[in-house]
């Protein structure tokens, strides 16, 4: 992050240089300034931001002696410091979760192959979709679903836990969790390409610049850790999400909330320790008189943004000992990473899941997991068969163990788990090489766990082909306003005022679903 800029020198109009040497010569000699004259010719703006008593300087003034530094080590500044933008605060109303662990499944997984059972479907197989349902429909890629037919499923689907719910074989250990997580089968979006569809599952629009939840969130709460960031990205799979960083972003607030990327092992960010010579004490310097530098600026200015400059280097000079200690999987028991299923020193998303419990039994507010690649269109790498079945495996052991770790240590009834991604897959079949699904944004599947979800229920159904839901509808808003609500705000409150607008996470929509809650 780069250190505030001081004001730029302004050239001396008298300096002598040997081209303005007999011009400056021949300048009549100063006269006297009129106070007067003077004082009438400051302008407003020049009074407002310059004046020590200035904006910058009454709000920088009034944060003194109320706050203490993000930092422990730090000496207060003047008269005090400036706060800690991440510090925890209080809930609109009483919250039934501290946290959110968010298993976002990139690519959009079959929810046709995973929790939604349509034998009806698979009765159909190969047959002609009936023009009703995909007339004024508009898919990701029309040529490959022109003309296309129903696939019915290959996987066999059993019932499972005294709540029933349908899983299928690919998630042997997720099916073992049935009793304790909430299944939302008529989830619905707006979207249906991956990028854009993305976005709008993590900041409720499709358009580049809005906050991402974790943001929102943290926004909301501040954080209760102080030696990790309050919203922790994670990541897994062949590739990152497409969209990128744009997911976790902070759009229009303060950057000082958006996701923070950690490696799953070796250095947790790159250049995060200190190069070879530069001892503690050394950085410690350099830090504090960063620091001081920026707060010259916040005076000047009241730029907020510096608030959150100091606070990164604060945050990263605590990393170098936090992270590392974070990431060191060797305090955890042998049956706990024979829980998750990992391999010693092996990036994982099952790795990952520890990770993520780990974060908030350290107070971080927000974690979110990514895995690629759940695009299974069919062709290369993206097939029904063997791919899908990949990306099945990779995940299944450890988001089960996570929901199980989490209960076991009574952390559960504060973190609300979630599962998903961006959309689902159509009842069709594609014209590809080999078997796949097109994108469906009508009707998909997300699970819930802990954090004031009620378990061992499904909620939502889809029609007999899995086309259309039929009752429950959930679009992605009211997902976005019941998370909230768990987490004890209002969604229809939780502002902030751009470009003259108030605008909020669920925009101007969003509706409680009651039906999630315990």
């Amino acid at each position: 992050m780069n250190v505030a800029r001081a004001p730029a020198r302004v050239p001396n109009p008298r300096a002598r240089c040997p081209c303005h040497a007999n011009s400056l010569s021949a300048m009549p000699a100063p006269q006297p300034i009129d106070p007067a004259q003077h004082f009438t010719e400051v302008t407003r703006r020049h009074f407002l931001s310059r004046c020590t008593m200035g904006l910058g300087g009454i709000a920088l003034a009034s944060m003194f002696g109320r706050h203490q530094l993000y930092g422990a080590d730090s000496e207060p500044v003047a008269a005090g410091a400036l706060p800690n933008p991440m510090a925890p605060r209080a809930p609109m109303f009483a919250p039934k979760a501290k946290n959110v662990i968010f298993l976002f499944m990139a690519g959009g997984p079959s929810q046709l192959e995973l929790f939604d059972y349509k034998p009806r479907l698979i009765e159909l197989n190969n047959q002609p979709v009936p023009a009703s349902l995909i007339e004024g429909k508009r898919f990701a890629f029309m040529d490959t679903s022109h003309g296309t037919k129903l696939l019915g499923t290959r996987r066999e689907f059993k019932q499972h836990g005294k709540s029933g719910a349908w899983v299928s074989d690919l998630f042997p250990y997720t099916s073992g969790i049935v009793d304790d997580i909430t299944i939302l089968k008529s989830c619905a979006a707006e979207l249906f390409n991956h990028a854009p569809a993305k976005l709008f599952m993590n900041t409720g629009s499709g358009q580049f610049g809005r906050p991402s939840m974790g943001s929102w969130v943290t926004y909301g709460l501040g954080s209760e850790s102080q030696d990790l960031p309050g919203f922790v990205v994670l990541q897994s799979g062949p590739r990152g999400p497409r969209g990128g960083g744009v997911n976790w972003g902070s759009g229009f607030l303060p950057t000082t909330f958006q996701g923070v990327p950690l490696r799953g092992s070796g250095d947790p960010i790159l250049n995060l320790t200190n190069p070879a010579g530069i001892t503690a004490g050394r950085q410690r310097q350099t830090i504090d008189a960063i620091r001081d530098l920026n707060l010259s600026r916040a005076v000047e200015t009241g730029d907020p943004e510096i608030a959150t400059r100091i606070a990164s280097y604060e945050m990263a000079s605590r990393m170098q000992s936090s992270a590392p200690e974070l990431i060191d999987l060797r305090q955890e028991s042998a049956a706990t990473l024979k829980l998750y299923g990992i391999e010693k020193d092996t990036p994982s998303f099952a790795r990952n899941c520890l990770l993520a419990r780990r974060l908030v039994e350290r107070g971080s507010r927000f974690v979110q997991l990514y895995h690629t690649n759940w695009d299974s269109h069919g062709g290369p790498g993206e097939n029904l068969q063997s791919d899908f079945e990949k990306r099945c495996h990779e995940v299944d052991q450890g988001q089960a163990a996570l929901v199980q770790d989490l209960k076991q240590r009574g952390l559960l009834k504060d973190t609300l788990v979630i599962w998903g991604g961006e959309f689902g897959r159509t009842p069709m079949g594609e014209n590809r090489d080999t078997t796949g699904r097109n994108h469906h944004i009508d009707a998909f599947t997300m699970w819930f766990a802990g954090g004031g979800t009620k378990p061992g229920i499904t909620v939502g159904e889809t029609d007999e082909l899995g086309f259309n839901s039929v009752s429950d509808r959930a679009h992605v808003h009211d997902i976005h306003a019941t998370i909230l609500h768990l987490l004890g705000m209002d969604h229809t409150k939780l502002t902030f005022r751009f470009q003259g607008r108030d605008f909020r996470l669920t925009d101007v929509h969003g509706k409680l679903l009651k039906q999630l809650l315990a």
